[in-house]
C-alpha cells in the first residue's frame, strides 16, 4: 500500500474518492462542509436534513459527484465520528478503518482521507495509516476461493498546514505500527498444527533479523537447567518442545535511569487442550489464540526496533503446547519453578501462570527492573469486563495508572482489579508453598495475577489479562473479526513515554 501525506489541495489528491470526517449534529452549512456539499450538489444536507445520516460514530453515507476539471474523484464517503469535543487519536483510527473497509468494498483503490482532527499532525497521521493497514487484514488465508482480494492500493492523508517532516513521520509511524499490529494478528490466527512453540521461535527469528533485534531461544535443557520446573511442567504432555523467545532491543542512545530494564513478556501457548483437566471440546477450536500475550510481545519489539526509542527493552515468550499424554502433569503433581518455590498443580488448564512463573522470574534475573507481562489467562476476566476493557493488576499503582491513561488515547480500555494479601493466602497449598488455583468460582482472575506475583521479586510489575480483548467474535466497521493485536498500541507509547 502506497501512502501520501498533503496539506492543501485536498479535493484534487488525484483519487478515486474522497472520505471526510464529519462529526455529530454538523450542518452543512458549516465551515469545513459547505465545499463538499457544493460538489455533491446539496445531497450532504438533504442526508443531513432526513438523519440519514447523522455524524454518529460508525455512520457512513457514501455520495456521488461529478468530476471536474483538478477534481477526480467520483465518489465522497461521509464517515461519523460522533462529539468533536471527544474526537481523540483513537477516534481518528476508527474513522480511518472505517473508510477503508468501507471504499474496498466499493473495489475503490484509491482514496484520500481529510480526518479534521485537533490532535497533532503526527499522531493524526500515524493513526489514519495504521487504521488503514489494519483495517485489510483478514482470517481468509488458507482460503483457496471466496478470498477477498479487493484492496486499497494507495491513501492520501490530508492535514491542513501540515509540514514535510511531520507528514513523513507521521506515515512512517503509521506503517511501522499497522504492520507490526497485522504481523501479531497473523501469528494469533495461525492454526496449531502450523505455528508449534518451534514455528514461533523460527518467524519471530526472522523477523529479529529483519528488524535488527537481538535474539536468544532457550530450549528445554536450557530450561531444565535454570530450574524452570514450573514452565516444563506444562509441556511434558506434548511432543512439541517448549521454548523460550528472548528479544533484546537496545538504542544507540540509551536515555534511561541507570539499571532501568523494562521487560515484556508474553504467555505463548500455542494451542491448550487443559491437558489432563481437559477442556470441553465445544469452543476448544478457539484454543489456538492462547497464545495471543506472545503475539503482542514479538509484535511490540518489532514495532520499536522500527521506531528507535531511546531505551532498553526485552521481551520474553515462553511458548509452550498444554497436551494430555501419558508423560502430562497430573492435578496434585508438585513442581518447582526457577525462584525456588514449590507449587502444587491442581488444575493443569491453570497452566498460562505456570509458564508465566519461570518467565517473570527469568526476566528478573535479566535486570528487568519493571515487567509488564500479557496473557488471555482466565474466562473469569470475559466475565467480570467482557470484550471492552483488559483486566490489569500489578504491585506499583503508578506504573498501571500510566498504561491506562496511556489505553485511553489509544482507545484500549484497561481496568484495574485488586490485589492484596487476602487474596494471596488463598492459594497458599497444604503440602507446598503454593497452588496454582484458589476456591472455585472465587476472583479467579485475581488468583491467576497473584499467582504470578509470587515470581516477581524487586521489580516493578503489571500483569494485563487479555483474554477478553485479544479476540472480536464480531466484524467492526474499523476492523475484521479475528485477532485484535490489542495493548500493542498503548505498549509502544508506554516504551516510548520512558524516554
Amino acid at each position: 500500500m502506497d501512502f501520501q501525506g498533503i496539506s492543501s489541495n485536498f479535493l484534487e489528491a488525484g483519487v478515486e474518492a474522497l472520505a471526510v470526517a464529519v462529526f455529530k449534529g454538523e450542518k452543512a452549512t458549516s465551515a469545513g462542509l459547505k465545499e463538499f456539499d457544493k460538489l455533491a450538489n446539496g445531497h450532504i444536507a438533504a442526508a443531513i436534513k432526513s438523519e440519514e445520516f447523522k455524524g454518529e460514530t460508525g455512520d457512513t453515507a457514501l455520495i456521488r459527484i461529478t468530476p471536474n476539471g483538478n477534481i477526480k474523484a467520483s465518489l465522497l464517503l461521509l464517515v461519523g465520528v460522533g462529539d468533536e469535543k471527544e474526537f481523540n487519536e483513537a477516534g481518528v483510527f476508527i474513522t480511518a478503518g472505517t473508510a477503508t473497509r468501507y471504499l474496498r468494498k466499493c473495489n475503490v483503490k484509491t482514496f484520500a482521507f481529510l480526518p479534521r482532527s485537533k490532535v497533532n499532525t503526527v499522531a493524526t497521521v500515524q493513526n489514519s495509516v495504521q487504521a488503514a493497514i489494519t483495517s485489510q487484514f483478514e482470517l481468509d488465508k488458507y482460503k483457496t476461493k471466496d478470498k477477498n482480494n479487493k484492496a486499497i492500493t494507495k491513501v492520501v492523508v490530508c492535514v491542513d498546514g501540515a509540514n514535510t517532516t511531520e507528514l513523513k513521520t507521521g506515515i512512517a509511524r503509521g506503517i511501522a505500527i499497522g504492520d507490526s499490529m497485522n504481523f501479531t494478528r497473523d501469528l494469533a490466527n495461525e492454526p496449531p498444527n502450523i505455528l508449534t512453540p518451534a514455528e514461533m521461535a523460527k518467524r519471530t527469528a526472522k523477523m529479529a533479523k529483519d528488524v535488527g533485534l537481538k535474539l536468544d531461544v532457550l530450549n528445554e535443557a536450557q530450561m531444565e537447567k535454570l530450574g524452570m520446573g514450573s514452565l516444563l511442567s506444562v509441556s511434558k504432555g506434548s511432543d512439541q518442545p517448549a521454548k523460550l523467545i528472548v528479544l533484546r532491543y537496545t538504542p544507540t542512545r540509551n536515555s534511561a535511569k541507570k539499571g532501568d530494564l523494562l521487560a515484556l513478556v508474553g504467555k505463548g501457548i500455542t494451542f491448550d487442550t487443559g491437558g489432563i483437566s481437559l477442556k470441553p471440546g465445544e469452543g476448544m477450536d478457539a484454543m489456538k489464540y492462547d497464545m495471543s500475550g506472545g503475539a503482542t510481545v514479538i509484535g511490540t519489539m518489532r514495532a520499536i526496533a522500527l521506531l528507535k526509542p531511546t531505551v532498553p527493552v526485552i521481551g520474553i515468550v515462553a511458548a509452550v503446547e498444554n497436551m494430555p499424554d501419558g508423560k502430562a502433569s497430573r492435578p496434585s503433581d508438585v513442581v518447582t519453578a526457577s525462584n525456588g518455590k514449590s507449587i502444587e498443580i491442581l488444575n493443569t488448564d491453570a497452566e498460562g501462570r505456570l509458564i508465566l512463573a519461570d518467565a517473570v522470574a527469568y526476566a528478573e534475573k535479566q535486570g528487568a527492573t519493571r515487567i509488564v507481562d500479557m496473557a488471555t489467562l482466565t474466562g473469569a476476566v470475559i466475565v467480570a469486563l467482557g470484550d471492552q476493557n483488559t483486566g490489569i493488576m500489578g504491585n506499583d499503582q503508578a506504573l498501571m495508572d500510566e498504561i491506562i491513561n496511556l489505553g485511553k488515547e489509544t482507545g484500549e480500555g484497561f481496568w484495574q482489579l485488586p490485589l492484596g494479601p487476602e487474596y494471596s493466602k488463598q492459594i497458599r497449598s497444604d503440602i507446598a508453598d503454593i497452588k496454582n488455583i484458589g476456591p472455585r468460582g472465587k476472583a479467579g482472575t485475581i488468583m491467576g495475577a497473584v499467582f504470578i506475583q509470587e515470581f516477581v521479586d524487586k521489580a516493578k510489575w503489571a500483569h494485563l489479562d487479555i483474554a477478553g480483548t485479544a479476540w472480536s467474535d464480531a466484524v467492526r466497521p474499523h476492523q475484521a473479526k479475528g485477532p485484535t493485536g490489542v495493548a500493542l498500541r498503548t505498549l509502544v507509547k508506554f516504551i516510548e513515554a520512558s524516554q
